[in-house]
């Protein structure tokens, strides 16, 4: 899969509750998701590691979609 693929679903599935909750009430649930990916990491616990980053990866993915910014092309352009 894509990123853009990526960013898709996750629009499709959370947008509307994203809308919702606002830009800063989501940076901060990814702020929480970071924070939890932390602590997997402190504890070397590769199953939680797995499962912090893909929640990571969908809430950087919300807020992506909330400034309607196409994360693939962001990135390309910096690091392509």
């Amino acid at each position: 899969m894509d990123l853009s693929k990526a960013q898709k679903i996750i629009r499709e599935k959370y947008y509307e509750r994203d809308s919702v909750r606002g830009l800063y009430a989501t940076f901060t649930w990814f702020i929480e998701e970071v924070g939890e990916l932390a602590d997997a990491v402190i504890k070397m616990n590769k199953e939680a590691i797995e499962e912090e980053l893909a929640d990571v990866f969908a809430w950087l993915l919300s807020i992506a979609n909330l400034l309607n910014i196409d994360l693939e092309d962001a990135f390309r352009k910096k690091y392509l």
